[in-house]
């Protein structure tokens, strides 16, 4: 396995574990049996719960980008240390993004996303052979 598919792996992994925080919020305010009936229009009580919801949903969306990235650098041979390493700062900018976003610190949370696109940008500069 490449470095750049491990990191990959861990971001699926950390991304599909964010549901957990809003969904243990929406079983603390409503109780079990009401947050086990309550549909997609149901949202979370608390402030930072509805904020939580959105950085998932922030976290899927950039990681239907960043997933193809990685693939083609892998299938192509084209991962490099540079690579590698973009990977890895890209899971720690989706998860500190995830903790910021839900802590409601809107400037911050707007520069860790900037960090996580440059690495993403990055990884395409590299598939074009521009680096």
């Amino acid at each position: 396995m490449t470095i750049e598919l491990y990191w990959l792996i861990l971001t699926t992994l950390m991304t599909s574990l964010m549901w957990l925080p809003y969904i243990l919020n929406r079983i603390m305010t409503r109780g079990l049996m009401p947050a086990l009936k309550s549909g997609p229009a149901d949202s979370p009580h608390s402030a930072w719960a509805e904020r939580a919801i959105l950085a998932h949903k922030n976290a899927v969306e950039n990681l239907v980008v960043f997933a193809p990235l990685v693939i083609a650098t892998h299938i192509l041979g084209m991962g490099t240390s540079l690579t590698a390493q973009m990977c890895m700062v890209y899971f720690i900018a989706r998860l500190a993004h995830y903790i910021i976003y839900t802590a409601g610190i809107a400037v911050l949370r707007t520069l860790i996303f900037a960090v996580s696109f440059l690495a993403q940008l990055i990884l395409v500069l590299n598939l074009l052979g521009v680096m």
